[in-house]
């Protein structure tokens, strides 16, 4: 098992243990639970569907990265799968604040990266801010996700975000996690490149058009790749280096590890994410960043 759920395995209880052990005794655990194994987990802990996600909290805020606010968060995003995705709240020493990562923003991504079609709903250790409201706003679920906090009744986003300003209302009609490839090409073959140009294809960014992807390399050679995701409200868009970092981090590997990074935008965007990815970058340790445009 991995070393950072060592603390959250003592507090679970001893049939989801029995449960969960023969998923997460693996290394390569990805942060994640296949509908099939949410169905076996079930079965074997007695716990229904909100039972489960609320238990796994503990395991999901784990995985934070907390070196500001030492205050951990962790989210469980339900996919219309069946799948579950982890999520948690990601901090990075020397960057500014508006460089962190959300609980309820990190397992959206997970599961938008893993190519979940959509999601049920949310279940999150603490209330969500307006940040991550307006964020989930952006969802091809709409208004009727489902958000579950501990000793609260089940609601919608639409009763936490009333009287909301989305994508709707500038008609845009292709919403986050909705299937998209906008068909660029680049000349370069390089294989971290063209992860770089994937995620870029799959972005979500209707209101600039400045698509954009980014991929990391790790000292294994192991490689993780994040797409822009944009927002009706501007600042709550996630850039695609945070989106790879939310992958590096939910398959254990060290943010300040990264070995060389690779940002594919447009040749000439309305809005670029090269200075933010590149100071990030260096304020992890990586130095080897590269701009590729189409």
């Amino acid at each position: 098992m991995q070393t950072r759920f060592h603390g959250a395995w003592a507090t679970l209880s001893t049939s989801l243990q029995s449960a969960l052990k023969p998923i997460m005794n693996a290394n390569d655990f990805p942060a994640m639970l296949t509908a099939e194994q949410v169905k076996t987990v079930k079965s074997n802990s007695g716990l229904d569907d909100d039972e489960l996600a609320f238990a796994l909290l503990p395991l999901a805020a784990a995985c934070a990265l907390t070196p500001v606010s030492d205050f951990n968060v962790g989210a469980i995003a339900r996919g219309i799968s069946g799948n579950l995705y982890f999520g948690a709240n990601m901090e990075f020493s020397g960057t500014p604040l508006q460089q962190t990562i959300h609980a309820e923003q990190c397992a959206v991504t997970h599961a938008w990266l893993r190519n979940e079609a959509s999601l049920v709903s949310i279940t999150v250790n603490y209330t969500p801010c307006g940040h991550c409201r307006q964020f989930m706003n952006e969802l091809n679920s709409g208004s009727g996700l489902h958000i579950h906090l501990p000793g609260r009744p089940a609601s919608t986003l639409e009763q936490y975000l009333p009287d909301s300003f989305g994508p709707k209302d500038l008609d845009i009609t292709t919403l986050l996690m909705d299937p998209v490839d906008h068909g660029y090409k680049i000349a370069e073959t390089d294989e971290l490149t063209q992860a770089a140009l994937a995620g870029a294809n799959h972005s979500h960014a209707p209101y600039s058009n400045a698509h954009s992807g980014v991929a990391l390399e790790t000292a294994d050679g192991a490689i993780y790749t994040g797409r822009y995701a944009e927002n009706a409200a501007f600042n709550p868009s996630l850039p695609p280096l945070q989106a790879a970092l939310i992958m590096a981090n939910m398959s254990d590997k060290n943010c300040n590890s990264i070995h060389r990074a690779v940002l594919v935008e447009g040749n000439k965007p309305i809005l670029t994410q090269w200075d933010a990815t590149r100071a990030t970058l260096a304020a992890l340790g990586c130095s080897d960043i590269e701009r590729v445009t189409f």
